[in-house]
């Protein structure tokens, strides 16, 4: 059975993965649930859209996850710009 294409939403969220770069950790994971979260926003959030609500806040924990654990890496990018040295 062949996957159906991918809607805007998913298409979305999968591209704001990818600039991510490798992922680490549980990073895989989480993208994985993203990409079905956002494939069921897509095909309508199901009960006749009734669910949209609950999915739309579960993707946005989940994408939220997903970049909590960035933040912390990209400030270490940083090294020593922040002081005044």
């Amino acid at each position: 059975m062949a996957t159906p294409p991918a809607g805007p939403v998913e298409r979305a969220v999968r591209s704001d993965v990818e600039q991510l770069g490798d992922l680490v950790r549980i990073e895989p994971s989480l993208s994985e649930m993203a990409y079905t979260l956002a494939r069921e926003i897509d095909a309508g959030g199901g009960e006749d859209g009734k669910l949209l609500p609950q999915l739309n806040r579960e993707l946005r924990q989940t994408l939220a996850q997903l970049l909590e654990g960035r933040a912390t890496d990209d400030d270490d990018d940083l090294g020593d710009l922040g002081s005044p040295d």
